[in-house]
């Protein structure tokens, strides 16, 4: 496939609107090859190849402002295929956002607006972070349902105020992940008008061509998912592409897939259609072999012609008049439904409304019950006055009790419900959690067991990368739940969980720590958060003896204290543990022993207090420790010190009643007693 030589001499209007067409493609060509080339590291020929994709959907179709990245009625552009992002990147400079060609040349290097895949909250115009592929395809089907749901609450006759596309670019590989599949699945259920994918069928992957590993017909997978699909056999054709595309934006009844036919490293006349233009520099040679077969007017790096950039850089003039256009509707909904856009503009913001927390439920001592039971009710108190919270469970709503009561079911037309059935997918659940987070408008919460969050730690690790405030549920947090046995049981999840920087993890002890817990997990924005709680009863700790259950906002807290504040021994735990820790205590006590009682919820918040309260709470004099979780001892190192013990697991789990395998296990109070009194020897 040899380029068309640029046109030379005289010429008429559509000839040099041609000519012009392809000065500026290729010059998203050339940036990226000399970007990848300068860093020496890098995915040129992707980019090369959605160039005229990405000037036909840029210049014809997507609603942007380059002055305004953030504007609310802006479309959506998610590039699953994070790998190719020097294409979103030149694209960003020269629209015209606020990313210079400086910031191109310092592609990949320490402290650049320009990392090695694309960065949401570091570059203006990146809507996601993406680079593990199929993500970014998740996080744009959240986006499209965060679109369906705020239309569908807020829009009146006569003011379409929330109205705008998504769209994301998926590669073969994305096509490959799984989780792709799943949120595919999904967003055909929901019959996501408004969500646009472009399939970049380029058949190359790292290893070779995709014959070594993928013959699906995805044109008929995703009609089988209740898709529309457009074909564009040449991904050249910059007719073919804006046909299909305007295609694509008429179908309001169903999502959208547009599968384009490209050749990776387009125009290099040795690495066109070859794996080597995938993950490395074509090298100094080939560029300039390349740059003169696209007849590029120099072969000096990152030259940019003023008349390509004169062209892209009118979407500025288009990007603001769509957005004085779009404000011009937001005034007229304003003055007739002020309420509703007040209403609208608090949850964009991320204010919580007075009184937030004013109706909470108190648990009394003789109420025993899961914490996943009272996490239910604390949701919905919060519900009633929060009705941005959305979201449910991957099929698993009346075991973790995440239902929004009177708060309907999210189906296709009714999207304005509040219960969001993920189905058997928790790959996708969390991967579209991220999508509504960043989307905003809503605060989405997602649930599964502990156990099944190994199926969603990518998402949950975007997430804390990219500080979304989403909020994880998990229940059946350990060898509590009893008889499903081994293959259920949590061991190694909350170390995982915990390792994760930015994510944080509050195992709540009893009801009264789960009010406190979800009263932090609202007002954390600047993350996300991960609620885990028990499948079995747990006693309510009467807070009119011990502590009360604020405490948990720092993360630590004494429950129960020796006389005069002097102990010899701290026991420490979290969730369904605290009792043993307790229980222990008041044993210790009544033999004269001084021991120390602490609730340890969220070690993030404790890590993040001051030096001088942790030191109070667990004083460095006292080297006598001992910390108890029914899971991987790890992360308890850091709190017992050098001489503390950890009462742990470091083997799997058992099927049998939950109090058998505590005993056989060695997590008993008499067990949690004798090793306090080995410490103190």
């Amino acid at each position: 496939m040899t380029p068309p030589p640029r046109a030379t001499g005289a010429a008429t209007p559509a000839a040099r609107d041609t000519t012009l067409d392809q000065l500026c493609i290729n010059t998203v060509r050339t940036l990226a090859m000399d970007a990848v080339q300068q860093a020496d590291s890098g995915h040129p020929g992707t980019a090369m190849a959605l160039a005229p994709l990405a000037y036909v959907l840029w210049q014809r179709h997507l609603r942007y402002n380059p002055a305004n990245p953030d504007w609310f009625g802006r479309d959506r552009f998610v590039l699953s295929a994070g790998h190719a992002c020097m294409l979103l990147y030149a694209v960003l400079y020269l629209t015209g956002y606020d990313l210079s060609l400086d910031d191109i040349k310092q592609f990949r290097q320490w402290g650049s607006r320009t990392p090695g895949h694309s960065e949401h909250g570091l570059t203006p115009g990146v809507e996601a972070t993406t680079g593990p592929l199929g993500q970014g395809v998740g996080n744009a089907v959240g986006m499209a349902l965060a679109e369906a749901h705020l239309a569908a609450l807020f829009n009146r006759p006569g003011h379409a105020i929330v109205d705008h596309c998504t769209y994301f670019v998926a590669s073969d590989g994305d096509m490959m992940e799984g989780v792709s599949h799943e949120a595919c699945s999904l967003a055909g259920h929901l019959k996501l008008g408004k969500l646009i994918g472009i399939y970049d069928d380029n058949r190359i992957t790292i290893d070779g061509t995709t014959d070594l590993t993928f013959s699906d017909d995805t044109a008929r997978r995703f009609e089988s998912y209740g898709w529309h699909v457009e074909r564009v056999a040449d991904g050249n054709d910059l007719g073919a592409l804006d046909a299909a595309l305007a295609a694509a934006r008429r179908q309001t009844d169903r999502p959208s897939l547009v599968i384009v036919r490209t050749h990776i490293a387009y125009g290099s006349p040795h690495k066109q259609d070859s794996p080597e233009a995938h993950g490395a520099p074509l090298g100094a040679e080939e560029v300039k072999l390349t740059k003169q077969r696209l007849g590029w007017p120099s072969l000096e790096p990152f030259h940019v012609p003023e008349e390509s950039l004169e062209h892209w850089r009118r979407a500025r003039d288009r990007g603001a008049r769509l957005e004085a256009e779009w404000r011009k509707r937001h005034d007229a909904y304003r003055a007739a439904h002020p309420d509703l856009a007040r209403e609208l503009e608090r949850r964009l913001a991320g204010r919580l409304p007075e009184a937030w927390d004013a109706d909470l439920p108190g648990f009394a001592p003789t109420d025993a019950q899961a914490t996943r039971a009272a996490s239910g009710k604390v949701l919905n108190a919060l519900a009633a006055k929060l009705p941005e919270l959305i979201g449910g469970s991957a099929d698993l709503a009346g075991s973790t009790h995440v239902v929004f009561k009177n708060g309907g079911d999210v189906a296709a037309g009714s999207w304005g419900a509040r219960n969001v059935h993920f189905g058997v997918r928790e790959h996708a659940m969390g991967a579209i959690l991220n999508g509504l987070a960043v989307h905003g408008g809503v605060r989405p919460v997602g649930s599964t067991f502990l156990i099944f969050s190994d199926y969603m730690r990518p998402p949950i690790r975007l997430a804390a990368l990219c500080h979304l405030p989403a909020i994880f549920v998990f229940t059946h947090d350990s060898i509590g739940l009893g008889e499903d046995g081994p293959t259920h049981q949590p061991i190694e999840q909350l170390a995982g969980l915990r390792a994760i920087p930015n994510l944080t993890v509050i195992r709540p002890a009893d009801a009264t720590e789960v009010v406190e817990a979800w009263r932090a997990a609202v007002q954390h924005q600047s993350g996300p958060v991960a609620l885990v709680c028990t499948r079995q009863k747990v006693p309510v700790i009467d807070r009119a003896r011990y502590a009360p259950a604020n405490g948990l906002r720092l993360g630590a807290y004494v429950l129960a204290d020796a006389p005069g504040g002097r102990p010899a021994v701290i026991l420490m735990a979290s969730g369904s543990e605290v009792e043993l820790v307790l229980g222990a205590y008041e044993t210790l006590a009544a033999a004269g022993i001084a021991a120390r009682a602490v609730s340890m919820p969220c070690m993030e918040f404790f890590a993040s207090q001051p030096r001088d309260y942790r030191d109070a709470v667990l004083p460095p004099s006292v080297p006598a420790r001992l910390a108890v979780e029914a899971a991987a001892p790890q992360p308890w190192y850091r709190w017992v010190a050098d001489h503390g013990v950890v009462l742990g697991l470091e083997r799997f789990g058992a099927s049998a009643p939950y109090q058998r395998i505590y005993r056989e296990l060695g997590l008993t109070v008499e067990d949690v007693v004798r090793k306090a009194k080995e410490l103190l020897e």
